[in-house]
């Protein structure tokens, strides 16, 4: 291939991908302005990803004394670590590396499922929640789990898809690092199980073949790790995988006088983590889903559906574990419980656009309130992600300037997950500037999604025009 032909390729490519790597540039550059955040879990998790580098396990405090958390993010923290400095900066940088991976498989997923615009819309969306803003600038591992948890099933999907074994064994191999990351992985397999039986509902015969190959990449990795604790602990000391899966997390309860509430993890949905205005395109997009699931493509219908399945499981598992169990940890750290479904949150509710344009479609075949419900509908349908985005800047821009933030669950009590953020933005700081370039870049993928949409709306409007003559 001649090197004119190389170059015409990549500026094609650098054309076609310039929305997305618009928002993968804004969103560094506004992590960049906005902590890093601290608390007494980033503390903890710091001394393990020293102990990786001081005696090759993740050990806290002492040698022998394990994290109880699996350990591959840690072995990654301490590899960052030891090339680039022993602080939480560094391994800060790392996490935000993970965090705009997380950016792009949603922009994948979005892409596969829904189509280009909603791909694209909804890892804006979910760039700048506060949500994700916060953990994905802490020294935490729950984003690089979230980041393999998404990629697992990005390549499940194409697995299942294209009916391809090396795929799934792909598939496995990624989940097995992310299970190994954090055992809240385990929240991937609601989606990708109900994909297979979606994609592959006449090939149900293959599951015992498919399951150990998704399977196999988990066993090896839990062998090899119970052989390096047996071989690594002091022998006074349990040998075993006990320390990771008999967590602290489902014995401690809440204290005296702390009595949850039925709807904590509604309130901290809406009062935190995505917001009213989401909350909003999300049980729009719902119903509306739901009610044109005719109208709409069945593959959009499926995905709704499959992923309204999973946030509702995992939700409903949190809830249990707070309100019916009384557990104090799954209760005031919400917002790390229900991470694995942040992403699914933020394609159900962009993907309102793609049915409310369906709507707006529909509308010019009915005739007086009927037609004017419709347009009504269809257009608060297209205005509400782009509104939620907008909101989502705000937030944000307000968030990187506070030096202590409470992700609460109750609405009239300092009950949640804080952070301290010990270097907030001064409204005379150059990081200022810095985050304002870096929303202008992410809302310009929202004039390509407008764009888009308006296209999409001039083909269907020409369509009805030749049925309609």
């Amino acid at each position: 291939m001649s090197p004119l032909i190389k170059k015409l390729n990549m500026r094609a490519m650098l054309a076609g991908n310039f929305p997305i790597i618009a928002v993968l540039i804004g969103a560094a550059l506004v992590a960049v302005s906005a902590g890093p955040f601290q608390n007494p879990d980033t503390a903890w998790e710091f001394k393990a990803a020293n102990g990786v580098v001081t005696w090759g396990m993740p050990f806290v405090e002492v040698q022998g004394s394990l994290i109880n958390q699996p350990p591959l993010g840690f072995y990654a923290q301490g590899l960052f670590l030891s090339i680039f400095g022993l602080s939480i900066g560094s391994g800060v940088f790392l996490v935000r590396l993970f965090g705009l991976g997380c950016i792009l498989m949603v922009y994948l997923l979005g892409k596969e499922l829904y189509g280009k615009p909603v791909g694209l819309l909804a890892s804006a969306v979910f760039a700048l929640a506060p949500w994700q803003m916060v953990l994905s600038n802490t020294f935490l591992i729950d984003t690089q789990c979230l980041f393999l948890s998404l990629l697992a099933l990005y390549a499940g999907v194409l697995a299942f898809k294209d009916n391809s074994n090396k795929l799934l064994f792909i598939a496995g191999v990624v989940f097995a690092l992310a299970f190994y990351t954090k055992l809240f992985a385990v929240f991937t397999l609601i989606p990708l199980f109900l994909f297979y039986l979606y994609l592959q509902p006449k090939k149900l015969r293959s599951l015992p073949i498919k399951l150990p190959v998704f399977c196999l990449p988990v066993v090896v990795a839990t062998v090899v790790w119970y052989l390096v604790v047996f071989y690594m602990m002091p022998s006074y000391l349990p040998r075993d995988l006990g320390y990771m899966f008999e967590h602290s997390d489902f014995g401690d309860l809440n204290p005296v006088g702390v009595a949850p509430s039925i709807n904590f993890v509604g309130n901290f949905l809406v009062n935190y983590g995505l917001g009213y205005l989401f909350v909003a395109a999300v049980v729009l997009s719902v119903i509306l889903g739901l009610t044109l699931r005719k109208q709409i493509c069945k593959r959009a219908f499926v995905s709704d559906l499959i992923f309204v399945v999973a946030i509702l499981l995992v939700l409903g598992l949190i809830l249990y574990f707070g309100f019916s169990l009384n557990l104090k940890v799954p209760y005031t750290s919400t917002i790390k419980y229900a991470y694995q479904t942040l992403p699914l949150f933020c394609l159900l509710g962009v993907s309102l656009l793609v049915k409310s344009i369906a709507l707006l479609s529909i509308a010019q075949l009915q005739q007086g309130l009927r037609k004017a419900a419709f347009r009504a509908v269809g257009f608060l349908g297209v205005l509400l992600p782009p509104l939620a985005l907008l909101v989502n800047v705000y937030s944000v821009h307000l968030l990187s300037m506070i030096g202590f933030i409470v992700f609460r669950v109750e609405p009239d009590q300092l009950l949640g997950y804080s952070f301290d953020n010990f270097n907030p933005v001064s409204a005379d700081s150059p990081l200022l500037y810095v985050q304002y370039v870096g929303f202008i870049l992410i809302l310009c993928s929202l004039l390509y999604c407008i764009r888009e949409l308006l296209g999409a709306v001039r083909i269907k409007q020409s369509s009805l025009n030749r049925q309609t003559r």
